[in-house]
């Protein structure tokens, strides 16, 4: 199973991410991941990432996708894999399947995991975690027992920045603007499964393993 998973922040994708690749068994790869490892290693790709990244620039898409490619070439991927982060552009894309054609694979499916904007605004902006252990409720969906207090340790709860409306009305355009000419792509390519994410977690995830079902 050779999956891209598509989804805008709060769209319950990181939950998704982890109940695909236990029930399928493969390795879940995201760019950051990726970038991390070849740092934290000195590999030749890292060293000339770090180049770009001290300098303030963005990792030229070539050198995103060696990265990508190299970590594909690994034995664990040979089942299988979940790209979640990448691609990002058509560009990106297209040399993905180019390097898979390389490695005489391809895509199994594309999970376009779908939320109305209204309701993606107020998962994330009622979010909130505690200073001290990091645990997460929701003002409505996840409330404290006591408000602004966590449950597990009685630490302070906050609303990260990037949660305010303003910021995250912004996040999802940026993601929007992006993206959607990435799932035009996958549409035309006949890869792409639009999976209803209003739904409880639970029922998601039946409809992403239905949908599966028939992908290689």
């Amino acid at each position: 199973m050779r999956l891209v998973l598509l989804g805008p922040p709060g769209a319950g994708k990181g939950t998704q991410a982890a109940n695909i690749v236990e029930a399928f068994q493969i390795p879940h790869i995201s760019t950051g991941d990726i970038f991390r490892k070849n740092l934290k290693e000195n590999t030749p790709l890292g060293l000339k990432a770090k180049e770009y990244m001290d300098k303030g620039l963005l990792v030229p898409d070539e050198l995103v996708v060696d990265l990508v490619q190299d970590r594909l070439a690994q034995e664990d991927c040979k089942a299988g894999f979940m790209l979640d982060g990448f691609p990002r552009t058509v560009v990106q894309a297209e040399a993905l399947d180019r390097v898979l054609a390389d490695m005489d694979m391809d895509l199994s499916a594309v999970l376009n995991i779908e939320v109305d904007q209204d309701l993606l605004l107020k998962r994330i902006t009622g979010r909130r975690i505690c200073r001290s252990c990091g645990a997460t409720y929701h003002v409505e969906f996840n409330p404290p027992a006591k408000e602004g207090v966590c449950d597990l340790c009685g630490g302070e709860l906050y609303q990260r920045d990037d949660d305010v409306e303003e910021t995250v009305a912004k996040r999802l355009e940026v993601y929007n603007e992006q993206t959607q000419p990435l799932i035009d792509f996958y549409n035309k390519t006949g890869v792409l499964i639009d999976i209803n994410g209003q739904q409880d977690i639970d029922k998601v995830f039946e409809d992403i393993k239905k949908a599966l079902e028939g992908a290689k």
